[in-house]
C-alpha cells in the first residue's frame, strides 16, 4: 500500500471539495448581506436619518464620541467573524440536522453578550433599543436565509448534484441495517452506490439498487471504478485495529472521506459524546431524561401555546361545532379513551367526524382496513360525514386536543396517543412510548401519518421518546403545519 499523497485533480474528492467551497461561499456572502441589513436597518429604525453618536469615557474623565455608523461597522465585523469561528459553514453540518442553526444561534447570542459586557465595562451609553432590534432581526434573518439555502440544496440533491457517492464497507448484516437507516432520509446528500462485504461479489446485491462490488481487499479498485468519495464503515469482526488503521491511511492518500457507523440505533447527536481514552475513540451515550428542568420547560411551553391557541382559535371552534351539528345529528365533540403518561387513561377530545353510531358499525368494516395491520384505517370510510372528511383531511378534528394539553393529559408534541386495545398488544420494549405524554402531533405526523406501517410508527415514537428536545419540538410543529396544508397521508 502506498502512503504517498496522490494528486486529486478531477478526482471524486476534488469534485466534492469544489461544490463544498462553492456552497460555503454562497452562505458567506448571504451571511454578510443579512448582517449588514440587520445592523444598519436597526440603526435606521432606532435613530432615523439622524447621525447619532455614542459617548465612551476614557482616561482623565475625557469623553470619546463615536458615530453609531462606526459602531455598526464594528458590530458587523465581529458578528461576521464569529460565525466563522463557530464553524457555521462547516461542510459536516450543512444541509441536515439542527447543528447549523444551533451554532448560528450560539455565535449570535455570544457576540451580543460580549458587546453588552464591554458597553457596561466602558460605561458607554450604547442604545439598548438599537441592540434589542439588531439581535432578533439579525438572528431571524440568518436562520431564514440558511433555511432557504438548505431547501435549495435539497432540491439540487434530488437531481443528483451536491451529493457524496458512498460505498458501504462491513459485514453484510450490519451494512444492510445501515443502508436501511440511511435510506429513510434523502436530504443528507449521501448516495450509496455500492457495498463491500466479507464475501465480495458472491453476495451480488446488498439491497435492491445497492450492488456488492467486491470484498475488503478490493477497496481501492471499487472506489476508483465507482467514482466514490466516501466510505461508510459499518463494522467487521475480521478487520483488526491494525487493518482499520491501514484502511484509514489508504483513504487518506486519495482524500476519501471515512465515516464510521457505530452500532447505535435511533440515538440522536446530543446524547452522543466522543471520549478519546488512551488513543481509543470511545463514545459515551447519555441516557434519556424523563424528568427535571427539561420537562418543566416542555410543560411551560405546552401551557403557553395551548392557552394561546384556545384563545385565538375560539371563533374557529364555534364555526366547526356549528358545521358538524348541521351536517349530521349528534354532538359536535367526540371523546375516546386513550392511554397516556405512565399508562394513565384519559378522555381525548376531537370534533366528531363520523356518524354517531360509528363504533357500532366498525365490526362490519374490519376486513376492509387500509391500516397498518394494528390500527384500523379506511381511506373511503362510509361512516365519515361530509364535514368530517374535510376536518380529517386538514386535521381540524384534532383542535380540541389543545384542551387535553392544558389539562396535562397530552403535550403539543409526543408519541401518538394509543388506544387501550393497542397497549394490551405491546411488547415490553414498546411500553417506553408511555414514558412521556402523548402529543397532538409528533414524528409520525410529519413522516406519513396514516400511510406509515406499524413498525415505522413505533420506531418514530420511540425515537422521539429517547431523543426529544424543545428545539426538536418546534421543528416538528413547523413540519406538521406544512404536512397538514398538503394533506399528506390523512384519511
Amino acid at each position: 500500500m502506498s502512503l504517498t499523497r496522490q494528486s486529486t485533480t478531477d478526482s471524486p474528492a476534488a469534485v466534492v471539495a469544489a461544490w463544498q467551497r462553492a456552497y460555503a461561499g454562497r452562505l458567506l456572502i448571504t451571511d454578510l448581506i443579512v448582517i449588514v441589513v440587520a445592523v444598519y436597518g436597526s440603526q435606521l429604525i432606532r435613530f432615523g436619518s439622524i447621525v447619532e453618536t455614542v459617548s465612551i469615557p476614557s482616561v482623565r474623565d475625557a469623553q470619546v464620541v463615536v458615530s453609531y455608523t462606526l459602531v455598526s461597522a464594528l458590530l458587523i465585523g465581529i458578528w461576521f467573524v464569529s460565525l466563522s469561528l463557530f464553524a457555521t459553514r462547516d461542510h459536516t453540518i450543512i444541509g441536515a440536522g439542527v447543528s447549523e442553526y444551533r451554532r448560528i444561534t450560539d455565535a449570535t447570542i455570544r457576540v451580543f453578550a460580549v458587546l453588552a459586557i464591554a458597553a457596561f465595562a466602558l460605561q458607554s451609553e450604547l442604545g439598548r433599543g438599537y441592540l434589542l432590534l439588531a439581535l432578533p432581526i439579525g438572528l431571524a434573518l440568518l436562520l431564514v436565509s440558511r433555511w432557504a439555502w438548505r431547501k435549495w440544496l435539497i432540491r439540487r440533491r434530488a437531481t443528483g448534484a451536491y451529493t457524496h457517492r458512498a460505498i458501504l464497507m462491513g459485514e453484510r448484516g450490519k451494512s444492510i441495517h445501515v443502508a436501511k437507516q440511511m435510506s429513510r432520509d434523502s436530504t443528507t446528500g449521501i448516495v450509496i452506490v455500492g457495498a463491500i462485504t466479507e464475501h465480495g461479489t458472491a453476495d451480488r446485491e446488498l439491497l435492491s439498487g445497492i450492488p456488492v462490488l467486491g470484498d475488503y481487499a478490493s477497496l481501492s479498485r471499487v472506489l476508483e471504478e465507482a467514482r466514490a468519495d466516501t466510505v461508510v464503515f459499518t463494522g467487521a469482526d475480521t478487520i483488526d485495529p491494525r487493518g482499520m488503521r491501514e484502511i484509514g491511511w489508504e483513504l487518506e492518500s486519495t482524500s476519501t472521506n471515512l465515516i464510521v457507523a457505530p452500532a447505535l440505533t435511533d440515538v440522536a447527536g446530543p446524547r452522543i459524546h466522543a471520549r478519546p481514552v488512551a488513543g481509543l475513540p470511545l463514545i459515551q451515550v447519555d441516557y434519556p431524561e424523563f424528568e427535571g428542568r427539561k420537562y418543566a420547560a416542555k410543560r411551560a411551553f405546552d401551557l403557553v401555546l395551548s392557552t394561546l391557541a384556545l384563545v385565538l382559535l375560539s371563533p374557529v371552534f364555534l364555526v366547526i361545532a356549528v358545521l358538524v351539528r348541521r351536517d349530521s345529528p349528534g354532538p359536535a365533540l367526540f371523546t375516546q379513551e386513550r392511554v397516556g403518561l405512565n399508562g394513565k387513561h384519559f378522555r381525548m377530545l376531537k370534533f366528531r367526524s363520523m356518524v354517531v353510531d360509528a363504533e357500532a358499525k366498525l365490526p362490519t368494516l374490519l376486513d376492509q382496513s387500509d391500516g397498518n395491520g394494528v390500527l384500523f384505517k379506511l381511506k373511503s370510510d362510509p361512516r365519515v360525514t361530509r364535514v368530517g372528511a374535510v376536518l380529517r383531511r386538514y386535521s381540524l378534528d384534532e383542535l380540541p386536543q389543545f384542551v387535553n394539553v392544558l389539562l396535562g393529559d397530552m403535550s403539543l408534541v409526543g408519541p401518538r396517543p394509543p388506544l387501550a386495545s393497542e397497549v394490551e398488544r405491546y411488547e415490553d420494549w414498546m411500553r417506553r412510548r408511555l414514558l412521556v405524554r402523548p402529543g397532538i402531533t409528533g414524528l409520525w405526523q410529519t413522516q406519513g401519518r396514516s400511510d406509515l406501517s406499524w413498525d415505522d410508527s413505533v420506531r418514530l415514537d420511540l425515537y422521539y421518546v429517547e431523543n426529544w428536545s424543545l428545539t426538536g419540538d418546534i421543528i416538528i410543529l413547523y413540519r406538521t403545519a406544512r404536512s397538514v396544508m398538503r394533506a399528506q397521508g390523512a384519511y
